[in-house]
């Protein structure tokens, strides 16, 4: 799972928080919120469990990213602020985006039952509708709760390829969580069908319209959907895990085993530009856009792909979090786009609090 302030991602790996020498760096920088608060946000969750740390903060028409922690365990290299990651659940907004551009479109229809485009493929798809989907409501067992996630048993599995039907097998060998439509709970098997969906209805793989639908459009030049491809390109840092006495370096991994729940490769910039467009409502229509942000009584929470969480403060933010093995993502914006947040933290071996993520939220966030 993945979502906004949570240090859990796609594949139920938290993040690893260490003690490191801490370096930091920062460019321009807003008028409102403190460049120096927010680097000591980031120093702590460096030293509360993460190898290092990458944000960018946008405050109107001006930004700043910061980072601290270091690229790799053992080594002195600071994180790169250019850097790629792998988004983890952040892939979903993607995913949700053309959805509902297929709506849009009329080639899609919300309510209509999954069986309607992919028949056979799930046992209750005549119940389940493509809303519930995208929106975390159909009862779908999550089938990453049943893949050996822990270190010891991700080793055995890491490199494998996974095909979309066998991710889906996994959740539909278990019977539905609760009735379609009438609870809220997470699941990365919504967007595994999701992915299939827009595949049947577009007669390409889903990251072609990924690619030509978001991607491209929006000039994001370092985001890629990388598919069977283990390397992150590019300037990244690494992340770790503990496998026994021994320290992995969890950096390379088959993401087809996420697909398009998880997999996608980007930086804090390309999601910046990313999530002020999504703010704004510029890849949807108006109607689309409105079902996206939309939130009932069943998922107070979460829209289609989209989180809504109110702060203590007051303030209100949209977007999502993720996670996958080594890296932690968080991508949120003010509900107008104006105030936006991007981060990636790498996993430590031993893992740790999380401690100074809410505190680096607020400070963007609240006045």
């Amino acid at each position: 799972m993945g979502g906004t302030g949570r240090r859990v991602g796609v594949l139920g790996v938290v993040v690893g928080l260490t003690a490191l020498t801490i370096g930091g760096t920062a460019t321009a920088g807003t008028e409102r919120i403190d460049r120096e608060v927010v680097q000591r946000a980031i120093d702590t969750v460096a030293r509360n469990g993460a190898v290092g740390a990458q944000v960018r903060v946008t405050d109107g028409r001006r930004s700043f990213t910061a980072r601290a922690g270091v690229a790799e365990w053992g080594g002195d290299r600071p994180v790169p602020t250019d850097g790629r990651f792998r988004v983890g659940s952040v892939t979903k907004v993607f995913v949700s985006t053309v959805v509902l551009q297929l709506v849009g479109e009329g080639k899609v229809d919300l309510d209509a039952p999954v069986s309607r485009y992919l028949p056979g493929l799930l046992p209750d798809g005549d119940r389940i509708t493509v809303r519930m989907l995208l929106q975390h409501t159909s009862g779908l067992y999550n089938y990453t709760s049943g893949l050996p996630l822990d270190p010891a048993g991700f080793e055995t599995i890491r490199y494998r390829h996974r095909e979309p039907r066998e991710l889906v097998a996994i959740a539909t060998a278990k019977p539905l969580d609760f009735e379609p439509g009438t609870k809220w709970s997470y699941s990365n098997t919504n967007y595994v069908v999701a992915g299939m969906l827009v595949e049947k209805i577009t007669g390409r793989p889903y990251a072609d319209a990924v690619r030509q639908r978001v991607i491209q459009p929006l000039r994001l030049r370092d985001t890629s959907v990388p598919g069977d491809r283990v390397d992150v390109p590019g300037p990244h840092a690494h992340g770790y895990y503990r496998v026994g006495d021994r320290v992995v370096d969890v950096t390379r991994i088959n993401p087809s085993v996420a697909w398009a729940a998880g997999e996608i490769i980007s930086t804090t910039a390309d999601l910046d530009r990313f999530v002020a467009a999504v703010a704004r409502g510029e890849l949807l229509e108006p109607a689309q856009f409105a079902e996206m942000t939309e939130l009932t009584d069943v998922s107070p929470g979460y829209g289609l792909g989209l989180e809504q969480q109110d702060l203590p403060c007051g303030a209100t933010v949209i977007g999502h979090g993720g996670g996958i093995p080594a890296y932690s993502t968080v991508m949120l914006s003010s509900k107008d786009g104006r105030v936006r947040l991007e981060g990636s933290f790498t996993s430590a071996p031993d893992g740790g609090s999380g401690k100074g993520l809410d505190e680096l939220i607020a400070e963007v966030f609240c006045d």
